[in-house]
């Protein structure tokens, strides 16, 4: 492993955490009387934008599993048709899940459905950028630990601590605080958006630490 593969994780998931930064402070230059927590709707749209904009971007540039394999034009149509289905279907997974596990049914719709969008922009976009619509190649990385290059294992971080933070976020809700960021979903999309960020900062920290004892099947 050199250290030069860890420095480009390291700049991509830099731009990874400015995407979520400019989500922030950006649109209030545009958009009256914009606040995370006042326009939160509006600020999850732009968040999921921003971030899969970057994303790709930073994955056609950087391309860090590049094949010379299938390159026409109508199988870049297709695998992008597909990437848009899978992103869809987690999206709606999602909701599922989320309502399931005590999400309203009927009420605020629109918003338990954003915290899905959110949460498969931070952890299916990536998937969707480094692996494709591969489903063999999800349930190796995330199944059976096969993972075969530090941007897999940083996969593996960024998404579980998403998952982990966006659960974490669910905690203050029931609490009787009354507190404008405990109302469904903020502080859960808060919470996953804290999740995704530290994964993208532990996990290059993570990889240089324990580069040494760290192989792979392609090295």
């Amino acid at each position: 492993m050199k250290d030069t593969d860890i420095k480009r994780l390291l700049y991509t998931h830099l731009f990874c955490i400015f995407s979520i930064i400019l989500s922030i402070f950006i649109p209030s230059f545009f958009l009256e009387n914009f606040s995370i927590l006042e326009t939160h709707l509006t600020w999850l749209c732009i968040c999921s934008v921003l971030v899969t904009v970057v994303n790709l971007v930073l994955y056609l540039v950087v391309k860090p599993n590049a094949s010379s394999k299938r390159s026409s034009l109508s199988y870049k149509v297709t695998r992008l048709l597909k990437c848009c289905v899978y992103f869809l279907m987690s999206c709606f997974s999602f909701h599922v899940i989320f309502v399931l596990y005590g999400a309203p049914l009927i009420e605020l719709v629109l918003e338990t459905f954003l915290f899905a969008v959110i949460l498969s922009t931070f952890t299916t976009v990536p998937c969707l950028c480094l692996l494709g619509p591969n489903l063999k190649a999800w349930l190796r990385v995330f199944t059976r630990n096969g993972v075969t290059s530090i941007w897999e294992n940083s996969l593996q971080i960024t998404t579980i601590s998403s998952f982990v933070g966006a659960w974490l976020g669910a905690f203050p809700i029931p609490l009787d605080w009354e507190r404008p960021w405990q109302v469904w979903p903020i502080s859960c999309t808060l919470g996953a958006t804290f999740g995704y960020t530290a994964g993208l900062v532990i996990s290059p920290l993570w990889i240089y630490w324990n580069r040494k004892q760290l192989t792979y099947k392609n090295n």
